[in-house]
């Protein structure tokens, strides 16, 4: 039986090791990004609310017979099988499910999946993978030639995070405990996807300090990550992009010099201690200046990212967050307008306010209301703007900069506004 795996636009690393879960298991499989491509079964790869909306998906979905849908979207498969016209939903991790559901169809015997009997959406309790070693992923031809933030690839080296971000999937698809893959399996993956023409990689499993963590940081078991992977790339060719601001110290920041690009990108979100609070970031505004200062003594470059529209957040909350990164003189910034992903706390608190107190719907009247922008949308702008003159050498923005920062705020503000009509039509499923 023919198992093609699509993952539009890009290869989701998830889509890579089902792949090579069926081929080990005997299927006929292939993984292509191309919407057109269908197979007897096909596996739906998602990572974003948003997609669950792209008219091309949606038409897609109609088209295939015995279809089935994986990724975070799976955390309210209801709203899945809502929106798409297929047979199943993963939700959880994929691995132990995706052959079951290909080899016998959808069905209450195989844990950890949704699908429609009647009008009744049937659910099974997910469980857990213990051991997170798999075989080769399938590694597609055309891998070596994708660009994900600098990358052709991001590899998961554990999951799980210790964190609760109300805004964040991770710790809801994954759990709160971390379970790491063994250095062995990583690096036999990477040395193969070197030899496929893979040359840049980056390190994800959404704080990557956190790989080996046994009830504490094990940077022994990190830093030997990083001193092996630059072995087989070249630490021109190996990144660690997110980490946490409490998960590093002088040791991990000198690793992450020596072994990689030389960056790190710190969550830090705000420079309100309010709504970081109301975030449950477990962090202060002092605690991430810290952290950036350390890593700059360290010689390592620091990127930011800064949520904006949160609910609650204030004038003041955001003045705040615009004099943090004056202080803290970001060598890259990035904005985003507060997404609801269902399954967070962050999609109830969202439907919990009033429309008219959601910075999404009130109309700016400051500085840029000749922009036609909603609060949240301006504060993205500007916050965008104001990234570019707080660096340690400051840009000039240009028209051409101008223009695609504005353009960037008002596609955030309109993609979050219909994740805001997805939830809001499928309130009882979002607890």
């Amino acid at each position: 039986m023919k198992t093609t795996i699509v993952s539009p636009k890009i290869y989701t690393y998830g889509s890579l090791v089902l792949g090579g879960v069926l081929r080990d298991r005997g299927h006929s499989v292939s993984i292509t990004r191309d919407l057109r491509s269908r197979g007897e079964v096909t596996l739906l790869s998602l990572f974003s609310t948003s997609q669950l909306l792209d008219p091309e998906i949606r038409e897609f979905a109609k088209g295939s017979s015995r279809i089935y849908v994986g990724g975070p979207v799976g955390l309210v498969p209801e709203i899945v099988l809502g929106e798409l016209d297929v047979d199943g939903v993963v939700m959880g991790e994929g691995e132990e499910v995706a052959p079951d559901l290909v080899e016998r169809g959808a069905c209450a015997e195989i844990p950890g999946v949704a699908f429609r009997r009647g009008e009744v959406v049937v659910k099974t309790e997910p469980v857990p993978i213990a051991d997170l070693d798999h075989a080769m992923p399938l590694i597609p031809q055309d891998l070596r030639s994708q660009n994900v933030r600098g990358a052709n690839v991001y590899i998961e080296t554990h999951r799980g995070c210790l964190g609760g971000c109300t805004f964040c999937q991770v710790p809801r698809f994954f759990g709160r405990s971390i379970r790491s893959r063994s250095l062995e399996n990583i690096l036999a993956e990477v040395r193969e996807m070197k030899r496929r023409g893979v040359s840049r990689v980056a390190v994800s499993g959404g704080t990557g300090s956190l790989f080996g963590y046994g009830g504490t940081v094990n940077k022994e078991a990190f830093i030997d990550l990083l001193e092996a992977l630059a072995e087989i790339l070249g630490p021109k060719n190996l990144s660690v992009p997110d980490m946490r601001v409490d998960f590093v110290d002088e040791e991990i920041l000198e690793a992450v010099r020596r072994c990689t690009v030389g960056w790190v990108f710190f969550g830090i979100e705000s420079g309100s201690e309010g709504i970081l609070k109301a975030m449950k970031k477990g962090t202060t505004p002092e605690k991430n200046m810290e952290a950036v200062k350390l890593a700059r003594r360290c010689g390592v470059k620091v990127g930011g990212s800064f949520i904006v529209g949160y609910p609650g957040e204030t004038e003041e909350d955001y003045q705040a967050t615009l004099d943090f990164m004056e202080e803290a003189m970001l060598d890259d910034v990035f904005a985003s307008v507060a997404e609801p992903i269902p399954g967070t706390p962050l999609a109830r608190d969202a439907l919990d306010l009033p429309r008219g107190d959601n910075l999404l719907y009130r109309e700016e009247v400051g500085d840029y209301r000749a922009l036609k922008l909603s609060v949240a949308e301006a504060r993205c702008f500007n916050l965008l703007l104001h990234g570019m003159s707080c660096r340690p050498v400051p840009r000039i923005v240009d028209d051409r900069a101008y223009s695609a920062f504005l353009e960037e705020a008002r596609v955030q503000g309109r993609d979050v506004r219909r994740v805001m009509e997805l939830i809001e039509k499928y309130r009882e499923y979002i607890v």
